[in-house]
């Protein structure tokens, strides 16, 4: 696997972006290929990329309809713009200009106009009903990745298709630093994934990383901001993956599972996984 090598000499930047890229291209998850679509039946995606180095770089893209590695071109946004979230039509020249541009072909098929006629037929309000739907039928899969690499640079980088059927130009918490995700030498990074709009209003990832400047463990750190987001909007609408710059690792949630959630180190030779509350992790 590309991670694992990556491992052995590549550092937390390449790390993250790779995990996600390989998500995206996967289609099992609400990112990339498999990105849900949105009211009008389109595929918007966002993406952000995070450098915990010296300068906290940032890259970040929203509402692009013709990618499938969004979180590449979000890298592209960090490295070779002096701008930190491009959106819409100038996230999709970017694309396009670094050979990442699509068809809508590539990203919309028939199980997806089929399961989006199906919901547009019951929903019954325009947010709070297709988020319960989305969510029994297991669609709500942002992906992220951290990392921590042998120089002790911490990476982290988040990428979503968003909510299904949402508001076109509905922009979550994916793309925002501090929400959907945070990186910061000596602290943490962070990714998040859940129900977009709570993520941004907690400032969840960017949460952990105070907490932990603040002298609390990485455990407690993200278990704390998950009870913070449940005493503010309820049950079922958070996950956290996290590591530190002693390279700890850990997770909560506030939902039944947090599918996915996967870690290695170097030396390892797997991937190892956790699916149920009860998993180890790591």
């Amino acid at each position: 696997m590309q991670v694992l090598r990556l491992l052995r000499g590549g550092n937390a930047l390449d790390m993250v972006v790779e995990a996600v890229t390989a998500m995206e291209i996967d289609g099992s998850y609400d990112a990339g290929k498999g990105s849900v679509l949105n009211l009008y039946g389109e595929v918007e995606q966002d993406a952000g990329v995070m450098w915990g180095g010296k300068d906290l770089s940032v890259g970040a893209v929203a509402s692009v309809k013709h990618v499938v590695n969004t979180i590449r071109l979000a890298r592209l946004v960090m490295e070779k713009t002096d701008h930190v979230l491009i959106t819409g039509d100038g996230a999709e020249e970017l694309a396009k200009q670094f050979g990442l541009w699509v068809p809508s072909t590539e990203l919309i098929n028939e199980t997806k106009i089929n399961r989006y006629k199906s919901l547009i037929r019951n929903l019954r309000s325009r947010y709070e009903k297709n988020t319960d739907l989305a969510r029994k039928l297991g669609l709500l899969g942002t992906v992220g990745a951290v990392a921590l690499d042998r120089d002790g640079n911490l990476a982290a980088a988040t990428s979503t298709g968003g909510t299904i059927l949402k508001w076109p130009g509905r922009v979550g918490d994916s793309p925002i630093p501090g929400a959907g995700y945070w990186a910061e030498n000596g602290v943490c990074a962070v990714s998040a994934t859940g129900i977009g709009e709570f993520i941004i209003r907690a400032m969840a990832s960017f949460r952990v990383a105070m907490l932990i400047k603040g002298g609390v463990g990485i455990n407690d750190a993200v278990r704390q901001v998950v009870n913070y987001v449940t005493s503010l909007f309820g049950p079922g609408n958070i996950g956290l993956i996290a590591i530190d710059g002693s390279g700890n690792v850990a997770s909560a949630f506030n939902t039944e599972v947090m599918g996915g959630r996967a870690w290695s180190r170097e030396g390892m030779d797997k991937v190892v996984v956790a699916h149920f509350p009860d998993d180890p992790f790591p």
